[in-house]
């Protein structure tokens, strides 16, 4: 018989009656602020003050994280896997056990970062629900976690923890703060904080809001918008040298970088499909045919 694979987690219970708040980090095993961050959060939190029920999963995907990597030995991407399945593979168990605690929460926020490849400018997403006060709900969570960018994108996208959220009628958000493979100590600051704020905005803390860090809010409701993965892909296999800084702008046909082979002699200059902020930057050198080099924000207009 299969065993259910545990996901370690930690419940702060409220002296008074309130909603239920799951924050996760570590879903990929790389990508170490949240981690750092939601052990804090568990020692900031009195459960005498807290009104309702925080549960904190500060490392989801342990399998990744001891492997030093960002998926578990199958290489199956958990926020691309869930629901998962009790009798699957590792990855698809620890998606089936995540998948069960998000049902059983009122709220949901899963913090993550660039990992050791990317680094992504802070922002918070949420996906663009057709449900009106849900989606209402997930916009004000966004802007109460506090950080420069807010980003709703297209709720459609399949095997994400926030597509679990989304059928379950919990109202989720994302967090991304640069990556890596380092564990900023401004990113460990910002996430705590982003925590307490939500909390504060849901009720659960007395808290006041602190002044909006929020510089730009953009709803991209277009097939795949939010989907980093597939935006400007390497060519080739090869040594990435980016020709520009996360936050830079860019225009279409402009230069994202250049990939050498290993004796330099082929060198290709990889463009910008969109003209927009660079969001999301590779910083992992050695790159693969496929991989994502770069995330343009496209100038839609803020909301």
């Amino acid at each position: 018989m299969t065993q259910p694979l545990l996901i370690q987690s930690r419940t702060i219970q409220g002296a008074s009656d309130g909603p239920h708040l799951l924050i996760t980090g570590g879903v990929h095993g790389d990508e170490f602020e949240p981690m750092a961050a939601l052990r804090r959060l568990l020692k900031a939190v009195d459960g005498a003050s807290l009104r309702g029920r925080l549960t904190v999963v500060p490392v989801a995907n342990e399998a990744a994280y001891w492997r030093g990597a960002r998926t578990a030995e199958d290489e199956l991407d958990l926020a691309r896997t869930c629901p998962g399945s009790p009798d699957g593979s590792i990855t698809e168990r620890i998606a089936h056990a995540l998948s069960e605690l998000i049902r059983a929460a009122d709220y949901y926020v899963d913090l993550h970062t660039g990992g050791v490849a990317m680094s992504v400018l802070p922002l918070v997403g949420y996906t663009l629900i057709p449900d009106e006060k849900l989606r209402a709900a997930q916009r004000r969570m966004a802007e109460a976690f506090n950080l420069p960018l807010v980003w709703g994108t297209d709720y459609r996208l399949q095997g994400r923890t926030l597509s679990v959220a989304r059928d379950a009628g919990v109202p989720a958000i994302y967090a991304e703060y640069h990556g890596s493979g380092l564990c900023d100590p401004a990113g460990i600051d910002a996430y705590l904080e982003g925590c307490l704020n939500v909390m504060g905005d849901l009720g659960m803390l007395d808290r006041d809001p602190p002044a909006s860090r929020v510089e730009r809010v953009v709803e991209d409701a277009r097939p795949a918008a939010g989907h980093m993965q597939v935006r400007n892909l390497a060519p080739m296999d090869g040594f990435f040298e980016p020709q520009l800084r996360l936050g830079d702008r860019i225009e279409a046909g402009q230069p994202l970088g250049t990939i050498a082979d290993v004796l330099g002699e082929n060198v290709v200059t990889v463009n910008a499909h969109e003209s927009g902020t660079v969001i999301v930057l590779r910083t992992f050198s050695r790159v693969r045919q496929g991989d994502s080099l770069a995330v343009v924000l496209e100038d839609l207009g803020a909301v």
